[in-house]
């Protein structure tokens, strides 16, 4: 390996010891962090399959932790079928020439998503129109997320204001993120850009993803999550500003 591939290889490890270390303080934010921090030198579908194993076993892990799953399946079960359905609809954005302007989109997505966090609103979706917004949400988390890598938008915001209990909504979390992880992968290997090489890249980045979550889980409770919170999304917000005005210009 030569001098690039090291520099390469030491910033992806690093950046996944930082989107473990937030996934650990605040139960979300591996994808987000990653993809946003990789997009700075490599396109969203790169980064996406990068990250393919750590966000699959750290988001198992975070699922089996919480006390609920068979219910939140019985619940969640429209928006995640409907998560798949529109990631494979978008699987023709992958090619090369629709990419060009996937790092502005993949800013565009950070922005909202930042500004949806540091936004003192809460959104409520009442029971009875959950039958209504979990489909719509899924196909639009999907098509987001096979176009720039991130499957948090509209997902989180809307399990959120589903007014899940912590622990509901933690795991709740760790089950969606599963989901998208695997069907985004599905696309990724169909697509060719998950290859023996790109996997064992992403086994490599598990073990930094790990040892950054634990060091976030330390953390975590010494810490007001809230208060890191604030600082997370505004990094977020900056961060996004950066990529899609880099892309733009």
């Amino acid at each position: 390996m030569g001098e690039p591939g090291i520099v390469l290889a030491v910033t992806a490890a690093l950046t996944f010891l930082l989107a473990g270390f937030v996934k650990g303080v605040i139960g979300l934010g591996l994808p987000t962090v990653a993809i946003g921090l990789l997009g700075l030198f490599m396109t969203p579908t790169e980064a996406a399959a990068l990250l393919v194993v750590p966000s699959l076993v750290t988001n198992i892990w975070q699922l089996a932790a919480g006390p609920a799953f068979l219910p939140l399946v019985r619940r969640l079960w429209p928006m995640l079928l409907c998560f798949c359905i529109g990631t494979w609809a978008g699987a023709g954005g992958l090619n090369h020439g629709s990419m060009s302007h996937a790092g502005t989109l993949l800013g565009v997505a950070l922005i909202a998503y930042a500004l949806l966090g540091l936004s003192a609103k809460q959104f409520s979706v009442p029971p009875s129109a959950e039958r209504w917004w979990s489909p719509v949400v899924g196909i639009a988390t999907g098509l987001v997320a096979v176009t720039t890598g991130v499957f948090v938008v509209p997902a989180v915001p809307y399990l959120q204001a589903l007014g899940l209990n912590k622990d509901d909504l933690v795991q709740a979390l760790g089950l969606s993120f599963t989901v998208s992880t695997v069907a985004l992968g599905s696309v990724l290997l169909a697509g060719g850009f998950f290859k023996p090489a790109v996997a064992a890249s992403s086994l490599f980045a598990l073990a930094p993803a790990i040892a950054g979550m634990l060091a976030g889980q330390w953390v975590r409770s010494r810490v007001r999550a809230e208060q890191f919170r604030v600082y997370f999304f505004a990094g977020l917000l900056l961060l996004g500003a950066h990529l899609a005005l880099r892309h733009a210009f």
